[in-house]
């Protein structure tokens, strides 16, 4: 499993020019689902998203986690984050889990986040959208779960 994450003052996602998902003060998460992902791939993710220190204290260091802040995570299904472009010049999205699974992989890690007590907005599984935001700072992190074991 993939997420980049970006740190956000405001975000929001559209689905046919309505807004599905807004939020402020947080994390923008593209996450995407490869075929051999299971519920421990989602619990690594939403644990490093929730925890991961990258919010400024007082001082400005980047020592506080979303959790910290009272923040809350906008959460968008992307495929793409699998896609292969290595060869040729259209990328190979091989990698990528089919949507039925994928789909509840992403259901599973909403979940995971807001059992940890974070607000979650989504966009729609599947669906053509268009997200806006404002990067603070700019930070983007990618959390790969692949090889943590």
């Amino acid at each position: 499993m993939k997420a980049v994450i970006q740190k956000v003052n405001q975000a929001n996602v559209r689905v046919d020019g309505e807004i599905k998902g807004q939020m402020e003060h947080g994390l923008v998460v593209l996450l995407g689902v490869t075929h051999d992902d299971d519920e421990s791939d989602c619990e690594y993710v939403a644990d490093k998203c929730v925890n991961l220190r990258i919010f400024e204290d007082d001082m400005g260091k980047m020592n506080l986690s979303l959790k910290d802040v009272q923040g809350s995570i906008l959460s968008i299904s992307q495929f793409t984050l699998y896609g292969d472009t290595r060869k040729g010049r259209r990328p190979n999205f091989m990698k990528a889990a089919k949507p039925e699974p994928a789909e509840k992989l992403y259901e599973m890690f909403n979940s995971l986040v807001e059992s940890k007590g974070i607000p979650v907005e989504t966009g729609e599984f599947g669906a053509m959208m268009d997200v806006s935001l404002t990067n603070q700072g700019p930070v983007t992190l990618i959390i790969d779960s692949d090889g943590r074991k």
